[in-house]
């Protein structure tokens, strides 16, 4: 039988529309405004813990910025019309001057700054200018889905691929793979491809076999 692993397709390219937002419509609304260019405030810092979508969620907006013909830096140190840096907690001594200089130079010009880390502005291991650049804008607490919005989220994109999501498979899927929600989706898509190859119904048992194929 022809093996379906997990880690043969790379991830779905992030975009912001497979984002779920929960309950972070504040955040996510801030956003779009930024991209059409209705935003008030054009700086933005997000934290969050690990697992709870950061990347997934700058680089999908970077990628929105490019779609709009903007030109976009991902270090967070270069100018650019939009500027997107993540974990910002980990930049050396030279990051942090270089990202200083570069938040100088886009807040001037008018551009778009996103920025990514763990804890909020003023807990940040930086040099003080830096955190203080950091809060001057928008600061949102990305909030992580729970396992009901978790669920719903799953049955939603099943009901995109064209299939009806059994409760027992989703919550399978909470309990026995890693629970960031871009893995869940990403699980989901190789069931649907699994079970079109073998041509059987999507069913605990299939979600069961996928899991142990790709089993290390």
């Amino acid at each position: 039988m022809q093996q379906l692993l997990l880690d043969v397709r790379p991830p779905a390219r992030p975009e912001l529309a497979r984002f779920v937002a929960g309950r972070n419509v504040e955040l996510m609304a801030q956003l779009q405004a930024m991209l059409d260019g209705s935003a008030a405030e054009r700086m933005v810092y997000v934290w969050g813990a690990p697992g709870s979508g950061k990347r997934y969620l700058l680089t999908a907006w970077a990628h929105a910025c490019e779609a709009r013909g903007m030109t976009v830096d991902f270090s967070g140190q270069q100018a650019a019309q939009a500027v997107i840096a993540v974990q910002v907690e980990h930049w050396d001594a030279q990051q942090q001057h270089a990202g200083f200089a570069a938040f100088n130079r886009v807040r001037e010009a008018g551009g778009l700054w996103l920025a990514a880390g763990s804890v909020a502005p003023a807990e940040l291991p930086l040099m003080p200018e830096l955190r203080t650049r950091l809060g001057w804008g928008l600061v949102f607490q990305l909030q992580a889905l729970d396992d009901a919005e978790k669920r719903a989220a799953l049955s939603q994109h099943a009901d995109t691929l064209g299939f009806r999501l059994d409760p027992q498979v989703a919550d399978y899927l909470l309990n026995h793979t890693a629970r960031d929600m871009q893995n869940l989706l990403r699980v989901l898509e190789a069931l649907d491809r699994f079970s079109l190859e073998t041509r059987r119904p999507i069913t605990l048992p299939l979600l069961r076999q996928l899991l142990s194929v790709n089993r290390p």
